[in-house]
């Protein structure tokens, strides 16, 4: 079998009124992934030479976010349909891409809405398309409920004759259950002219796609039709039904990878991991475990029951329980929760502790750091090995302006205490329960009252005291 050039066409210009939003219905997100970036991880696992995406309704979204989303070295060209004609018409505007005068590829042809698809079911349909020289090879799937979808019209010895719409379907027609989902690999060279052929005559007043198989036959040329192995993997998505349906079906096969990659979940039906995630081998995910986008989880590491991790860091051996973290770094052999918020700057260094009912933001709390419970942080930095009382605060906005708060090495605040920005509270120092501190306290120096008073030197008297006392036991 000769080599031919593999190119791809991912029709994306619908409106998709049936999801009833305002967001393109390509851009709905599935496991935090749009559904048009689905179908085109799984079209670049091929050997492409190029990828055309035909854009239309919401054209500049809809591009945005696939040229932010691909990671990918095959080149996408977008062309733009208009005027919704159709898919037929898409076709005709897509190859307009193509514009050297070799046509001896093969173009895959799909629609951006059918996200569950394998690059193994693609791979196959290209290989027998091209083993069988056909002119047109189509997926076609059996379902028990064939509604909405376009028929699948064989003739008496079992060939593919034409599509024919449900809408433009007899009564004997509807009883077919083998479909069209939508699923094509052309000859470009026949593609071509019998786009050229098509017409509008039709319920929708639309060029359709389908209608190139029956100009194809008509003109003598060969159309392959080969049935789905797994027909959930053309499940198409017209509205948030569909939607939720297909989320299911993905969310399985994601966490199925993972835990035959090593990571364990002790209920996967209650675990939900975007395809944006990376996990390491020996994860241990609770129930009503949620990771999403760019979250990054070490080896080793717990999180849950009933986490929400986004876009964060989460590093061996650490252990989150009944938390949410946005945009935060958890070093190795961290402790959070249970019922902590770490906000978007928040970074924990190693052996640190966020307890209950804290909430960090932009902060930065150092090794062996404990903050157990009851407090807020944000705009801080917290020593290595300080421990911040319960109810201890940040006052980091003065009405106008957000200010910075230092907490030094080995330091401790007693309970209730607020620590009034911008402050520094000194390497070894100490506040008293309830202390509002409003000015810098030096090490080693004890903060108390209200406004607090400072004592210089006390937490080293003290400490002192402590040694002697320990040595004399």
């Amino acid at each position: 079998m000769a080599y031919r050039p593999l190119s791809a066409v991912v029709l994306a210009a619908g409106e998709g009124t049936r999801m009833r939003s305002s967001l393109p219905k390509v851009l709905h997100p599935l496991c935090g992934r749009a559904m048009v970036l689905h179908v085109i991880d799984t079209l670049t696992a091929l050997p492409l030479e190029r990828l055309v995406v035909v854009v239309g309704h919401e054209a500049a979204a809809v591009t945005a976010a696939i040229q932010a989303g691909v990671g990918t070295d095959i080149p996408i060209e977008f062309v733009e349909q208009r005027v919704q004609r159709g898919t037929g018409d898409a076709a005709s505007v897509a190859l307009t891409a193509f514009s050297d005068a070799i046509d001896d590829d093969d173009v895959i042809v799909c629609s951006a809405d059918i996200p569950l698809l394998c690059p193994e079911t693609l791979a196959a349909l290209a290989t027998e398309h091209r083993r069988t020289d056909a002119a047109a090879s189509l997926l076609t799937a059996v379902l028990p409920d064939p509604t909405g979808y376009g028929r699948i019209v064989r003739d008496a010895r079992g060939n593919v004759e034409r599509i024919v719409e449900q809408g433009d379907a007899t009564p004997d027609e509807l009883a077919i259950t083998e479909v069209n989902p939508s699923i094509y690999c052309f000859g470009r060279a026949f593609l071509a002219p019998a786009l050229r052929r098509l017409s509008p005559e039709n319920a929708q007043g639309e060029y359709y796609l389908t209608d190139v198989v029956g100009v194809l036959r008509g003109t003598g040329h060969s159309v392959l039709a080969i049935p789905a192995a797994d027909p959930t993997e053309t499940q198409g998505v017209n509205d948030r039904a569909q939607l939720g349906d297909a989320e299911a079906v993905l969310r399985h096969r994601i966490n199925t990878a993972w835990m035959r990659a090593g990571v364990t979940m002790v209920d996967p039906a209650r675990t939900y991991v975007d395809a944006t995630v990376e996990l390491a081998p020996d994860v241990r995910l609770l129930p009503g475990t949620l990771l999403e986008g760019a979250t990054v989880v070490g080896a080793g590491a717990v999180i849950g029951p009933d986490c929400r991790v986004v876009d964060s860091i989460v590093g061996d051996g650490a252990e989150i329980e009944s938390s949410v973290l946005r945009s935060a770094t958890v070093g190795p052999d961290v402790h959070v929760g249970p019922f902590a918020h770490l906000r978007p700057g928040t970074t924990l260094a190693r052996d640190a502790r966020v307890g209950s009912f804290v909430e960090t933001k932009n902060a930065t709390v150092g090794e062996g750091a404990k903050l157990p419970h009851l407090s807020y942080v944000g705009d801080a930095d917290v020593g290595a090995g300080a421990n911040v009382g319960a109810g201890t605060i940040t006052a980091n906005y003065d009405g106008r302006e957000k200010h910075h708060t230092r907490i030094g090495t080995g330091a401790r605040t007693g309970s209730n205490s607020v620590l009034v920005a911008p402050v520094e509270l000194g390497d070894g120092a100490y506040t008293g329960a309830g202390a509002v501190v409003t000015r810098d306290v030096p090490a080693d120096a004890l903060a108390i009252g209200v406004p607090a008073r400072i004592v210089e030197g006390w937490a080293k008297v003290r400490n002192d005291e402590a040694s002697e006392s320990e040595a004399g036991d």
